[in-house]
């Protein structure tokens, strides 16, 4: 399975740099670097033969573009190659609850960046690929592949983009620690977590594949105004069984389509409305449908900061719940028999309608030397395997800093807290306590609790040696915890582990030379 999505992802980056060198450059210009530029960034010139690209200071809010809080020269064309190397001390390799002894992870990564400017089209590619090494007996060797894609066409009045991000994980990455690997992303940092194919919390060492696809669509109806629509497919595929706990999790797919008006106020304000249509399919055969409406208003200081908060209500059919019912109905399909404290009782699959609100509010800010990113969200997830859906919250705190010209630091604080959205089947439940008994043959799609919540901190250093050179060292603290509903399902002769806490020193270091000119 891993192979074949090996051979996937590599035969994905060749075709992106076919594309690359088969188009038209005849765009490009020679590039002269001015001494106060980044070296690893080669800066082409423009003149009245090849005008300057219009950057969009002030995108849309309901689109998937922010704006750049950071100083950037000209757009440019290159290709750029790196590799990554790290040693990890890890005090729960297994990621497993109530566990503690310590092991190390290698890992050994090789990177490869592409962007592509043409005068209409632009295209960004970012691929991570490699092994990680992890010491504990039955680990071993894991295979890593990240993929990001993004394809601009833009027009004078609108863009059309096409994007995908793609990763195969030996383990979640949900709160990883720098140095480590997570989702490659490819522009789709807006709209807060809609679209799906992410994972917000990790159990055990279970390969999963991860992907968003992405089509979406930007038109300037008048100056002051203008439309989006975005349609996305998303979906996380667990490859393997956690043999430490005896659960297989739960897949999922989620497919969005969304539409929205935006409306610019003033110098830094905008507004919009924006409705989401939401399709979730679980492998255990239950399934919801959202609709999702929303007021959103942001406020934006070009290179300086970025602030949005956008809240509303969500309506959701929830189909093929399980619900007691009368004996009688034990030869009605799909009805199950539950083994329960008081004794069997029959379930049937029903249908379920929920009114909830979704919202969400960040702040993107550049001080000085200090830049900070601030977010925090509610709306339904996937439910990352444990659940068949969750209500989901979300906090997040990133800080970075520079200490000179080669050193600098960073921080980054989160938590996820989740709340089933759907019961388990009879069946899942029976499963799961049979497995949590040590019954071998027992089955268990995902986690017999209420809630979970998943808390990360992370702090690190990095400093740069050369100009292809940079080494960094970091400390990650990751914290997952199931509510006391969970111990239902768990053996009570030795207690009831609920909790996993892990502790990861990083080191590494990442070799990333002079871009390569594309002209």
């Amino acid at each position: 399975m891993s192979k074949r999505y090996g051979i996937w992802s590599l035969a994905v980056v060749l075709l992106a740099l076919s594309a690359a060198w088969g188009q038209d450059s005849s765009a490009q210009q020679p590039a002269e670097v001015p001494p106060d530029t980044n070296p690893q960034q080669p800066i082409p010139a423009f003149g009245q033969e090849n005008p300057t690209p219009q950057i969009n200071e002030n995108p849309p809010i309901s689109g998937l573009d922010l704006p750049n809080l950071e100083p950037h020269g000209a757009p440019l064309s290159y290709l750029q190659v790196g590799a990554h190397f790290s040693e990890s001390l890890d005090s729960n390799i297994e990621n497993s609850l109530g566990y503690s002894g310590f092991n190390t992870i290698t890992r050994g990564l090789g990177s490869l960046e592409l962007k592509r400017m043409w005068s209409h089209y632009d295209l960004e590619l970012d691929y991570l690929g490699g092994v990680g090494y992890y010491s504990a007996t039955g680990l071993g060797l894991e295979q890593i592949e990240e993929l990001g894609l993004d394809q601009k066409i833009t027009w004078k009045r609108g863009q059309l983009g096409l994007r995908d991000a793609f990763s195969y994980q030996p383990e979640g990455t949900f709160g990883s620690a720098y140095g480590a690997t997570g989702a490659t992303g490819a522009g789709l940092s807006g709209l807060g977590g809609l679209l799906g194919g992410t994972a917000l919390g990790e159990l055990g060492q279970v390969p999963r594949i991860m992907n968003v696809s992405v089509v979406d669509l930007v038109e300037n109806l008048t100056p002051k105004s203008s439309i989006t629509a975005t349609g996305a497919y998303g979906f996380i595929h667990f490859t393997g069984n956690d043999p430490e706990i005896g659960n297989s999790f739960i897949g999922s797919s989620q497919t969005t389509a969304l539409v929205a008006y935006d409306r610019i106020l003033g110098a830094h304000d905008q507004a919009a409305i924006m409705y989401a249509y939401e399709a979730f399919d679980f492998s255990t055969g239950i399934n919801f449908r959202s609709h999702v409406i929303q007021l959103m208003w942001g406020h934006r200081i070009s290179g300086r900061m970025d602030f949005l908060i956008s809240a509303g209500p969500q309506f959701t059919q929830i189909n093929n719940v399980f619900t007691p019912a009368p004996f009688t109905d034990i030869n009605n399909p799909g009805c199950e028999v539950a083994i329960t404290k008081a004794g069997p009782e029959v379930e049937c699959p029903t249908n379920g309608f929920n009114i909830g609100a979704a919202g969400r509010a960040s702040l993107r800010y550049r001080f000085p030397k200090t830049s900070l990113d601030l977010e925090f969200l509610h709306y339904l997830t996937s439910g990352s395997g444990f659940f068949a859906g969750a209500e989901t919250y979300i906090g997040r705190l990133s800080v970075s800093r520079p200490l000179g010209r080669i050193w600098s630091v960073y921080s980054d604080l989160g938590y996820s807290h989740n709340s089933r959205a759907t019961p388990p089947t009879p069946s899942q439940e029976t499963g799961c306590t049979a497995a949590a008994q040590g019954n071998p043959n027992a089955t268990c799609p995902g986690i017999i609790a209420e809630v979970y919540a998943y808390d990360f901190a992370g702090l690190g250093v990095h400093r740069m040696i050369g100009r292809a050179f940079h080494v960094y060292a970091s400390y990650q603290f990751n914290y997952l915890t199931f509510d006391q509903s969970y111990c239902t399902t768990a053996p009570t002769a030795g207690g009831c582990n609920r909790i996993s806490q892990r502790h990861v020193g990083t080191i590494g270091v990442d070799w990333t030379p002079r871009p390569m000119r594309i002209d």
